[in-house]
């Protein structure tokens, strides 16, 4: 067992366990209505990161084989509530039945395969090409377009966006074999915090909304403060990665200006669709997509960056 992630678990354990006796503090204390429910949904969140913690714990310890599994089944809910969100018709059952149990498994043992050629393509031209095959054999014709771009859209976001994460496990960097699961720590640990952290620096500091009918949540002040702070710490952090602290900060950077985007556009699909939230699997944070979203934007970005300037 790596030493250093059993140091980085404990480090979380240290800062969840903190967070939670703040959370219990404050919860005992005379508020406001809206000061009682922000610390509410506050300590909703530290329960729900004590289940991930614990569930990302297993996973890295297990190995590849569970980690690619619960990526896998992490794909497979965002997918699923993706599409309960932009119904679908019987006509394209057979291209949704494809997304779910052809497309999410190969994507994934392509990964398990270290099929990496195919990985990036699988995706992008077969499963783009055969969908709207699939749809186009019932014969219907109405939304033809909007149908089959949202299936196509989904699968894109929550399949092949979202496995780049464990995709990490297959690059092979001089001098950092067998790290590879030190660099997905780093890409979901920042880009976790820097959701936090904007969510604690908005509440603190926001002032100016940065897409106020898009997410009125998100703002300029919270953007700034959490990610300068989600920086700082993926710099803290270059001592699990191949990277100096500057290019981990770089990299740091990306991901939250990534992520920052990845939130922002999935926000305006919901409220499209006139939906709050993704789903409600997560108490406190919604639906699984809720919390991958993101993801969705970062993993790609990271995982190329690392793969263009560091792997052989």
């Amino acid at each position: 067992m790596d030493t250093r992630i059993l140091v980085l678990f404990g480090g979380l354990i240290a800062i969840l366990a903190t967070a939670s006796v703040v959370g219990y503090a404050l919860s005992r204390r005379d508020a406001t209505a809206e000061a009682r429910a922000t610390v509410a949904n506050l300590n909703a969140r530290v329960r729900a990161w004590w289940l991930m913690v614990a569930i990302f714990a297993v996973a890295f310890l297990l190995g590849k084989g569970v980690t690619l599994v619960l990526f896998a089944l992490t794909s497979f809910y965002c997918l699923r509530e993706f599409i309960t969100l932009t119904p679908t018709r019987p006509a394209d059952h057979r291209a949704v039945a494809a997304a779910f149990y052809l497309f999410i498994p190969l994507q994934y043992w392509l990964i398990w395969a270290d099929w990496l050629s195919v990985f990036t393509i699988a995706i992008p031209v077969y499963a783009f090409l055969l969908l709207p095959v699939l749809a186009v054999l019932s014969g219907e014709t109405q939304d033809f377009l909007q149908r089959t771009a949202k299936i196509q859209w989904g699968l894109m976001l929550t399949v092949y966006c979202i496995s780049h994460a464990p995709a990490l496990l297959l690059l092979d960097v001089p001098g950092h074999e067998g790290d590879n699961f030190l660099w997905l720590f780093f890409l979901i640990a920042t880009v976790q915090l820097s959701d936090v952290l904007q969510y604690v620096f908005g509440k603190l500091f926001g002032r100016r909304k940065v897409a106020p009918r898009v997410s009125p949540s998100k703002t300029w002040e919270g953007l700034i403060g959490g990610g300068l702070s989600a920086m700082g710490i993926g710099a803290a952090l270059f001592w699990i990665t191949p990277f100096t602290p500057v290019e981990a900060a770089a990299m740091a950077f990306v991901i939250v200006l990534a992520g920052f985007c990845g939130g922002l556009v999935l926000s305006a699909i919901k409220r499209s669709l006139g939906a709050k939230d993704w789903g409600t699997m997560i108490e406190g944070h919604g639906g699984a997509l809720d919390r991958m979203d993101s993801v969705t934007f970062a993993a790609p970005l990271f995982f190329h960056l690392t793969n263009y300037f560091f792997a052989t």
